[in-house]
Parts: structure tokens; sequence; C-alpha cells
């Protein structure tokens, strides 16, 4: 079975795909990566200049030193003790815009250091190429289980 030629135009197309598909699947991990070692300017540099975070009670905010600012409060003295695996992205591309769901598991260490699910759930994404770059624009999150730490 033989394909017909592809052109320089198809080819560069298609590289370009794979390359925003890449560079968004590693905005996910480095998402969990900066969350849990508790790099909150990181964390918010992953969102765009005016990008908007709402994590149900944890809150909403609006810019990278609001989202920096409410993750710091939200996780004061809890750096560490949760590690995120996040899993099965769904991308849409849409030149330089795309939206996503991606799920998200928590999982803490038990008092005997097993490692214990907290809590399950997904992210549904508006991402944007700022600066060369693909960031969020806005991040919701939504819990399908809840904490089972009470």
């Amino acid at each position: 079975m033989s394909h017909p030629p592809m052109d320089d135009t198809d080819l560069a197309a298609r590289l370009q795909r794979l390359e925003d598909l890449l560079e968004i699947h590693q905005l996910f991990i480095d998402y969990g990566r900066c969350l849990d070692a508790g790099d909150f300017d990181g964390y918010a540099a992953l969102f765009a200049q005016d990008g908007e975070l709402m994590l149900g009670p944890l809150g909403r905010a609006k810019g990278r030193d609001e989202i920096k600012t409410m993750m710091s409060k939200a996780l004061s003295g809890q750096v560490g003790s949760s590690f995120h695996i996040i899993s099965s992205p769904q991308v849409q591309l849409d030149g330089d815009r795309a939206s996503s769901e991606v799920m998200w598991t928590a999982l803490a260490r038990d008092e005997s250091g097993h490692p214990r699910l907290t809590m399950l759930g997904r992210h549904r994404d508006d991402l944007v190429r700022e600066d060369g770059r693909w960031r969020f624009a806005r991040r919701r999150g939504l819990v399908d289980i809840p904490s089972a730490l009470g």
C-alpha cells in the first residue's frame, strides 16, 4: 500500500502538532512536579500572565501572583506529604489555543509509610501559547473521589 508523497507543508504541520502535544503533556507533568516540590514560583509560571486557577474549596486565583499566594497558603506545612500522578491527557489543538482534560491522582504515605490514595479527579483546561510557550490560560479542578483523609 503506497501513500501519496508528503510535501514540506504537511510535514511541517505534522511536526508542529507533535511538538505542541509534547510540550502540553510536559506542562501537565511539570504541574504535578512543582506542586509536590513546593516550587510555587515554578508552579505559577506554568500559567499565562493573566491565567486563572479554580480549585473548588481551595479557591480561585487570577494572575501568577494570586496563584502563587493561593497555593502557598493551601499547602503550607504540607509540602512533601503528597504526590500527584498525572494521567489520561486528552488535548484538542486549535492553532495557538487548545483545550484539554487530564486526570490526577493524589497519594500520601500512611502511618506505616505505605502509599494511600487521598483523592482522584480531573483538570479541565484552556491553554494558550504565550511568548512561544504553552501555558494554562484557565485550569479548573474537579474532584471525582474526595479526600479519604477526613
